[in-house]
């Protein structure tokens, strides 16, 4: 068995002989420009075109990371980057689930408790107590119901918010009320006073956080943005704000990125940034899923996480 292995910035060494410890009979390499020796598997993120072009005859490719849509846009940009036929599989979770939830409960506490306008107040010098939000009026509403998206949705349900979902097609998780397909997106929205995206990104998703759904929100209401940065039409964001729509953003991420230096979301009282840092590949657990899944194809079962090309996802 021989697979080849390419990340931009990944440590190359530390997955090669992950790999290698898991499936010692492999042969394991790091692709470089001009190898056309042969190759079963390969594990990617962003491969040049002449990586896989040709390689036809491999049995499955694994996209190191959770999301898939930079792969498919460099195939959309130069078709023939992904060879036809070939099953494309993401990595599920790997770890990033746990780090989501984590992520999402410090910011939606820190919302719920009212730590933004405390902070505020105290550039004011301003000693004042300030009504607390409480379970029963504080709705949150989640963007996508993935693998990552349902994981937090649950976990706040669990923590006694009252939680909302929308995605693509019904889904169902325990205490957290499910909408789906765009003629439900209006409804989903009106009843949010906090809302977290982690939806995927898909030409269909693109802009989605726009000033025509932040005006469907409950008034000042909050944003957690975990997914993509192309998910947010940045000036909207600005205007909602100004407007009273939106009382205060955390992004962790960015069309740009980094973030462009004299970008206004540095600056902005009622933006918080952090620089993609909410969930991380985690190199062990996602190596024990590459390999769980090349076991299920050497024996001829079907592969799980395999990418929908058509939908993206």
């Amino acid at each position: 068995m021989n697979i080849i292995f390419y990340h931009p910035f990944f440590d190359a060494e530390t997955w090669i002989n992950g790999m290698k410890a898991r499936l010692p009979n492999a042969n394991i390499r790091i692709w470089e420009p001009g190898d056309n020796q042969p190759a079963d598997y390969a594990m990617v993120w962003l491969p040049p075109y002449e990586m896989l072009a040709s390689r036809n005859q491999l049995k499955g490719i694994f996209a190191l990371g959770a999301g898939v849509d930079a792969i498919l846009k460099q195939e959309q940009q130069k078709p023939g980057t992904l060879p036809t036929g070939v099953p494309v599989m993401r990595l599920e979770d790997t770890g990033m689930g746990l780090q989501m939830q984590e992520y999402a409960i410090a910011k939606v506490m820190y919302y719920f408790r009212r730590m933004d306008d405390y902070k505020r107040q105290q550039s004011q010098r301003l000693w004042k107590q300030l009504p607390a939000h409480s379970y029963d009026n504080f709705v949150i509403g989640v963007l996508g119901a993935g693998a990552l998206g349902g994981c937090v949705a649950t976990k706040l349900a669990e923590l006694g918010f009252k939680v909302r979902c929308w995605s693509r097609s019904e889904k169902q998780i325990k205490n957290v009320e499910s909408f789906y397909g765009k003629d439900q997106l209006s409804d989903f929205l009106k009843e949010c006073n906090l809302l977290i995206n982690l939806l995927p990104y898909t030409s269909e998703t693109h802009g989605i956080l726009n000033f025509s759904l932040f005006e469907q929100l409950k008034p000042s209401s909050y944003l957690i943005n975990l997914a993509r940065g192309a998910h947010l039409v940045d000036q909207d964001l600005l205007e909602a704000i100004d407007q009273g729509y939106i009382s205060d953003a955390t992004l962790d991420v960015f069309s740009q990125e980094p973030l462009a230096g004299m970008h206004p979301f540095w600056t902005h009282p009622r933006i918080s940034i952090t620089p993609h840092i909410a969930a991380f590949t985690i190199p062990n657990i996602a190596m024990d899923t590459i390999v769980e899944n090349i076991h299920r194809i050497e024996k001829g079962d079907v592969p799980l996480d395999v990418v929908d090309m058509k939908s993206g996802y």
